[in-house]
């Protein structure tokens, strides 16, 4: 069992517990005066930043911020000996101002950091900034996987690929991965608390909502796009078996530089660490068999946000309209049960709260309101004693009184449903335009597909996404289906290393071309003898 410091009382007066000696320089942060323990400490690191190694307690009150400055400097020489004791501080007699005898019985020392007190400081800032990160989505992070992938490719078609090229290539790629991976964590993570309101202003988040979907929308679309790229990417460099060549020649050039004892070993656990990043942006980006890539869960929780985050705002406009939820609705009207002077003024607050009369209110109408109101009738009264009440035949015979008056006029919509209709009609003609535009007749090349305008364009998106969703490393060719199941594509890569361009009204959309054979399910469909459809041609 580890040795403990006595539960004596600090400087100030205030009892401790006992606290394990290896964690004694965390004791400040459990007593009173933390506030200013911390400051002490912050003071003692910034000087440390400007190569000052002692501090004197009146240069540590000088520089302690004015809100936390106390008015006794006694106080900040207590904190310091508070600090020294619990091993944050070293404490050295200050003998640099002794002009005569006397001085040397006088209490005076110059502090500085120990090693354990600036390890809990380094620790707490790590803590403080875990708690203030939010992350970020890195579509930029992105486009730079790709670009050292490429290098990589290239590295890898040489015959004696440069050790030195290779590691740096690599180390960039990992560098980028682990920091996007990392944001998408802590983004996602402080995405949910938003959603949740946790933490979050209500004005804060009605401002910026809007930018957030789009920024979620933003980040979608690159990750479909460039996810399913790098994906290829990934898969080329493991089918020519080349990843592991390079990955060793990273390796080896990073134990270059291991001392002679660790020599031996120092080359096969780099080349263990090595692989064990490459698998991990493998899996970030392929899935396998039985296991979704992390790339498409990321996908799949980002979409999943948008419709939640729409949802937190209706329910904040509906609050902000002059509705309210029936917990605030039970609270206000528990606090006017408390606020009711007597019981009877309760019964009354219930019966008109809650409704919840005795059965004869059924049957209450202008005579019996008369006649109640010339003989009282208690609502304790039981019904064998109370008199009878006269019921309508009319109720007696259907259950319900016969309605009086004019009927309510029936609202015509008509015309509200010839505009729906027509407004259906009209994104159902774009869509099949659109199918039919990219409805390819046989195999053909991406690039001739040319223009397209925004239906055509979004539908190819989702199509390709879809396509590329699929990929898997040592593929050359995959088939998908559209969510709908109205459109398939067909898409089978190129070696010579052409590129497409699909000019759109936002710009131009450039890629690797592909064959690509693209088939509108929707045309009618003929049955075989044998009863199996087959799809006929346009």
């Amino acid at each position: 069992m580890m040795p403990s410091l006595p539960a004596d009382p600090d400087r100030t007066g205030h009892p401790e517990s006992a606290v394990s000696a290896s964690y004694a320089p965390f004791a400040h942060l459990t007593v009173p005066n933390t506030v200013l323990y911390r400051q002490v400490m912050t003071t003692f690191l910034a000087a440390k930043e400007r190569f000052a190694v002692h501090l004197r307690p009146e240069d540590v009150h000088a520089a302690l911020e004015p809100e936390h400055r106390p008015a006794d400097p006694d106080t900040v020489v207590k904190a310091l000996d508070s600090l020294v004791e619990w091993g944050n501080l070293r404490a050295d007699p200050d003998t640099s101002r002794v002009t005569a005898v006397e001085d040397f019985y006088r209490k005076r020392f110059i502090y500085q950091l120990t090693r354990a007190g600036e390890a809990a400081e380094q620790a707490l800032s790590a803590y403080d900034e875990a708690l203030g990160r939010r992350g970020a989505l890195q579509a930029v992070a992105l486009h730079d996987i790709v670009t050292q992938l490429r290098a990589l490719l290239a590295l890898a078609a040489e015959d004696e690929p440069d050790a030195a090229k290779a590691h740096l290539a690599l180390s960039a790629l990992t560098s980028r991965f682990e920091a996007l991976a990392e944001n998408a964590r802590a983004f996602m993570g402080s995405l949910q608390r938003t959603i949740d309101l946790h933490g979050v202003q209500v004005e804060v988040f009605l401002a910026y909502k809007d930018r957030l979907i789009q920024y979620l929308e933003r980040f979608i679309q690159d990750l479909i796009t460039l996810g399913g790229r790098i994906a290829v990417l990934i898969g080329e460099l493991e089918a020519r078996g080349r990843a592991d060549v390079l990955l060793r020649l990273a390796a080896a050039r990073e134990a270059a530089d291991a001392a002679p004892d660790e020599a031996e070993t120092a080359e096969a656990q780099a080349l263990a660490r090595w692989a064990g990043r490459w698998a991990g942006l493998a899996a970030w980006f392929v899935s396998a068999d039985g296991r979704e890539s992390q790339a498409r869960l990321l996908r799949g929780r980002a979409l999943g946000a948008i419709p939640q985050l729409l949802a937190v705002v209706r329910q904040l406009n509906e609050r902000r309209a002059g509705r309210s939820d029936r917990s605030a609705d039970f609270r206000t009207l528990a606090r006017w049960f408390a606020e009711a002077p007597d019981d009877e003024a309760r019964h009354r607050l219930w019966r008109a709260a809650f409704g919840l009369y005795p059965a004869r209110h059924l049957t209450v109408d202008a005579d019996t309101l008369a006649e109640r109101a010339a003989r009282p009738v208690a609502a304790s009264t039981p019904w064998a004693e109370a008199e009878p009440l006269r019921i309508s035949p009319q109720l007696r015979r259907t259950g319900s009184y016969e309605r009086r008056g004019k009927a309510r006029k029936v609202r015509d919509r008509s015309e509200e449903r010839r505009r729906l209709s027509e407004i259906a009609a009209r994104q159902a003609e774009e869509i099949a335009a659109a199918r039919a535009r990219l409805a390819t007749g046989g195999t053909t090349r991406l690039s001739a597909l040319r223009e397209l305008d925004p239906v055509a364009f979004g539908l190819f998106l989702r199509l390709l996404g879809d396509a590329l969703a699929t990929w898997r490393p040592g593929m050359t060719t995959t088939v998908a289906t559209s969510n709908d199941g109205t459109m398939e594509i067909r898409l089978t890569a190129l070696t010579d290393g052409t590129t497409a361009e699909i000019r759109t009204p936002g710009g131009v959309f450039r890629g690797p071309d592909h064959t690509v054979e693209i088939t509108d399910l929707t045309l009618t469909r003929r049955i075989r003898a044998d009863g199996t459809p087959v799809r006929e041609e346009r």
